[in-house]
């Protein structure tokens, strides 16, 4: 079982190899080809999320149909990151923001789950972007990276 320790220096080693690169369509590709499905580091944090839920350390609250949580803090080691974890299941969830960006992690868990029409593996959406985010076809971990941990919900 994972710890939440060990969590936090799996987002610490990704996040330092992420670096100061622009949240783009170029480090989506860079992450899905080298911390992709069948890559180490998915399956490393597709495990700890697995095991947070668990324990209940992540997606400890509720709402909307959807199990969520702020799991990480922005912080130096994490190279400004915070990490949140979703745990939805063919829902719709509130319509968002991201001033600087957000990169996103799918990790279905049933059926053949999407995160907004993409199956397994990361997305990255740029700085003032917006969505609504949907899982459909199934159930997913969708784990966040936030840049200073911004995000603007709309009211």
């Amino acid at each position: 079982m994972t710890t939440q320790e060990q969590f936090r220096g799996l987002i610490a080693e990704l996040t330092g190899r992420i670096g100061e690169r622009p949240l783009d369509r170029h480090l989506e590709t860079w992450l899905n080809e080298h911390h992709g499905p069948g890559s180490p580091t998915y399956a490393a944090l597709k495990q700890a999320c697995v095991d947070g839920v668990a324990q209940g350390w992540m997606c400890e609250r509720e709402g909307g149909g959807i199990r969520y949580g702020r799991v990480l803090k922005a912080a130096d080691d994490l190279h400004r990151y915070s990490v949140d974890v979703v745990d939805m299941k063919d829902v719709v969830g509130p319509h968002h923001r991201h001033p600087q960006g957000e990169i996103d992690l799918v990790m279905p868990l049933e059926g053949d789950a999407c995160f907004d029409g993409r199956h397994a593996g990361w997305c990255v959406y740029p700085p003032d972007s917006a969505h609504r985010p949907t899982v459909t076809g199934g159930r997913a971990l969708v784990l966040y990276l936030l840049p200073e941990g911004q995000i603007d919900f709309t009211r």
